[in-house]
């Protein structure tokens, strides 16, 4: 590809990862001008002036290339682990005996330290838990204040310091810990556009991960709890965009259900019109390989099939071989998909029914103007980026020109789905609708969406400035 300006008429978004094999400028603009729109910054991993450094170079890039890019800050969560043993490592035979208890003691075939008082609380007779991302299971049979007696229903090798799931439990426990908010307050303060908020459980978890970022950042909620299943529709409609993380996912429910809640998940939040995003393993081979598996060039493909807004990439590019081979690779599939007249009757036939407002009444017009006139381009004039959101959720077929006046609503529309956001600046502010058809028709010519003659649709809302007020729908031509 190029090393030029890239203007994306790929719909779906590409989100990509940062890690040691991608950490200096050269890489991270490489990854950008192959299609990546939005930079996920893992606070799992590294410092913080490790993701202060990436932050700048990703600003940087932005400038030098001309177009919004995103930046998600994903907080790591309650991280639930075992604690130590002796030796380092024991192994685990089915149908053993084994104990999990609060003696910080290095344990042994028999016992370990299970530091973490909520479990054993919250456990009962017969619950699973899950060590080592799903590759160990254990029953309870008997529980006590300090202590979990478990039976070993699947064996192996276990080492210091595994991780714990808890698949059928509802834990008291915060998707926040102290290390959370001082990554979010640190993250906020870079000026980040998104927040992925993880092992959301309640909607009492988004909530005060809102109250906290104050309208500073988006959330994006990561589903990967069998809990939040349960209380979905809550929580995606507290969240501003929403993340099928299928990893942990994967762990807690059955490998059988995942695509099932994947489907789900995606419909419910187009529904919405809640950007989501598709992530983790999705091109895994390319950690260590240069080519996908075929069935994970589907994979992608079946995400952008359903709906998704974006499709991300985990360690393919944080700590792979091959990073931006991976991100044109990903580039490539969605575009095939995209050219697929299939996939268009999908999108047209897969709209959700209207929400009863103004603003989404107008919307699923402007869908249906541009279809029958067969318009260039729709441009937004969008305050927050609510308006664009809005249209996006019908799939139009032609782009979506997202124009606002801040940088930082062009960047978090860096996520949308077909949304092409433009930072128009608050030195020439629009008043009247002549004012409004002016600036529009002059963006999507300078951009190069239409030639003379075209049609292009153009929403906005009266009074002007006032974010939420979309209530106009104009069709102007290009001269």
């Amino acid at each position: 590809m190029p090393d030029t300006p890239y203007r994306a008429m790929r719909r779906t978004k590409i989100v990509s990862t940062l890690g040691p094999a991608t950490a200096d400028h050269a890489t991270i603009r490489a990854l950008a001008v192959a299609g990546v729109d939005v930079f996920r910054l893992n606070f799992s991993h590294g410092t913080h002036e490790d993701h202060a450094a990436r932050h700048a170079v990703i600003r940087d890039v932005e400038a030098e290339l001309g177009r919004p890019i995103g930046i998600l800050a994903d907080v790591q969560g309650p991280k639930l682990r075992v604690g130590s043993f002796a030796n380092g490592r024991v192994q685990l035979t089915p149908g053993a005996p084994f104990r999990l208890d609060l003696d910080p003691a290095p344990g042994n075939e028999k016992r370990v330290s299970l530091p973490h008082p909520e479990i054993i609380a919250a456990a009962q007779l017969g619950s699973t838990l899950l060590l080592d991302d799903g590759k160990l299971a254990l029953r309870v049979s008997e529980r006590g204040p300090d202590f979990l007696l478990t039976e070993v229903v699947v064996g192996g090798p276990l080492s210091d310091h595994k991780g714990v799931n808890v698949p059928d439990v509802v834990l008291p426990i915060p998707a926040l810990t102290d290390k959370d908010r001082a990554d979010m307050a640190f993250a906020l303060d870079l000026g980040i556009e998104y927040v992925g908020l993880s092992f959301v459980q309640r909607a009492a978890d988004v909530r005060e991960a809102r109250a906290l970022a104050g309208g500073r950042a988006w959330i994006m909620t990561k589903l990967e709890k069998p809990q939040a299943m349960d209380n979905l529709h809550e929580i995606i409609a507290l969240s501003d965009a929403v993340m099928v993380a299928r990893g942990d996912l994967g762990v807690e429910l059955p490998p059988e259900r995942v695509p099932l809640a994947q489907k789900r998940i995606i419909r419910i939040a187009r529904q919405l019109g809640r950007p989501v995003v598709v992530a983790t393993q999705m091109l895994e081979s390319m950690v260590h390989a240069p080519t996908p598996t075929r069935a994970e060039a589907s994979d992608v493909a079946t995400a952008v099939f359903d709906g998704a807004d974006a499709v991300m990439l985990s360690a393919e590019t944080a700590v792979g071989a091959y990073p931006r081979e991976a991100v044109a690779i990903m580039d490539r599939i969605v575009r095939r998909v995209e050219e697929d007249e299939v996939w268009r009757r999908q999108m047209e036939t897969s709209s959700p029914e209207p929400d009863h407002a103004i603003a989404g009444a107008i919307a699923a017009a402007t869908r249906q103007v541009a279809a029958t006139i067969d318009a260039a381009a729709i441009v937004a004039f969008t305050l927050s980026g609510r308006t664009a959101l809005r249209i996006a959720r019908e799939r139009p077929s032609c782009p979506i020109l997202g124009l606002t006046p801040t940088d930082e609503s062009a960047r978090r529309l860096a996520v949308a789905w077909g949304v092409q956001a433009i930072s128009v600046g608050q030195e020439t502010p629009v008043h009247t609708v002549e004012s409004v058809v002016d600036q529009a028709l002059a963006v999507a010519k300078g951009d190069g969406y239409g030639v003379a003659g075209d049609a292009v649709v153009i929403v906005a809302g009266l009074p002007f400035g006032v974010a939420g007020s979309t209530n106009t729908l104009r069709v102007a031509t290009l001269t």
